[in-house]
Parts: C-alpha cells; structure tokens; sequence
C-alpha cells in the first residue's frame, strides 16, 4: 500500500494522507516527478516501462517518474524515482524543479538534467523498466505518432528538449535552442 501526501490547490500540506489508487477528495492533490536526462548529444534517456506494468503498459517514457510518497519532498522523490527505476544515484539537494505542469489531481514537477550515461551501467528495475535507450525530440515525437511513445502533447516533449540547458524561465537567450 503506497501512501500519498495531500496539498490544497496552493500546494501547501493539508496534514491528511491518502492511499494510492483511492478516490481524490475534493481540492485534494499530490505531487508527481518527472526526470529527463539528456546526454552532450542533445539526446534524452527513455525508458521502456514493462508489459505487465499498470498504466502505459509497454509504451517508451521520459527518463524517470513517479509519485512522491509520504513524507517525500519533489527533490526526495526524483532522487529516489531515478535510483530504483535505473540506478542512478544523482543529488538533488538545492535544485528546484524546471517547471511544473499542473493536472487535475496534482503537480508534476520535470527535473532536467545533463548527464552522459553509459546504458550498459544503469540498473534497470525489473518490476517497471524492461529497455531504455537515446532518442532526440524528433524521434521521440514520432515515436508518439505510432503509439509507441506515452501520448504526451508533443509541443511537451519539445519544451524539454528548448529548456534543458536553459534556466532562464520562458526566455530563448539563444537561436540555436529551439527544437522545431
């Protein structure tokens, strides 16, 4: 039974707990993260998820992701996300996320980060990656066109490629930036 901090709409906590796959309250929401590590290439580690994995089953993904439990913060959860799901060990301490995108139930906070890892060192958790590899935004969105790829908006997946050298808020500093 995993269990789930509650936030009010202006993410402050509300003291009340919840358990995962339980009905939301009203103005109830939690916290998801989102991790995408992008190599010196400019391409981003996905992950397979596995087959028999709820949810997507089968389908590529960004890097990492998962809910934050009780008592994580953003930043716990995305260490802890990356270290069971492929074994990296990378601090987060003092990094904030990138941005948030705000859901029904929640925020989901993207974490980006620039990281030459070698696949064959990345220890994959059986019960929820089966494969990973690189791919830049193009591949990625075409990945999506054939329902290969988690259907995210794949003006999303080009935001994150725009965004993860550039800490800058919603400012393009430079031409050579842009994915499209």
């Amino acid at each position: 039974m995993e269990l789930w901090d509650v936030y009010d709409v202006d993410r402050l906590p509300t003291g009340k707990e919840m358990v995962r796959g339980e009905e939301f309250e009203k103005d109830a929401y939690h916290v998801v993260v989102h991790i995408c590590i992008f190599n010196s290439e400019g391409k981003m580690l996905i992950q397979q998820r596995q087959p028999f994995k709820h949810g997507w089953s089968g389908l590529w993904d960004v890097s990492c992701g998962g809910s934050a439990v009780k008592g994580d913060s953003s930043r716990y959860a995305a260490h802890r996300e990356l270290l069971e799901e492929l074994g990296l060990d990378i601090d987060f301490e003092g990094v904030r996320p990138h941005f948030t995108v705000n859901f029904e139930h929640g925020f989901d906070d993207f974490y980006l980060v620039e990281k030459d890892v070698e696949l064959t060192a990345l220890k994959l958790q059986y019960e929820e990656v089966k494969d990973v590899k690189w791919a830049d935004c193009g591949e990625i969105c075409e990945m999506i066109d054939r329902g290969e790829f988690i259907p995210y908006y794949k003006s999303l997946i080009c935001l994150l490629f725009d965004k993860r050298k550039n800490n800058k808020g919603c400012i393009r500093v430079k031409e050579d930036e842009y994915c499209g």
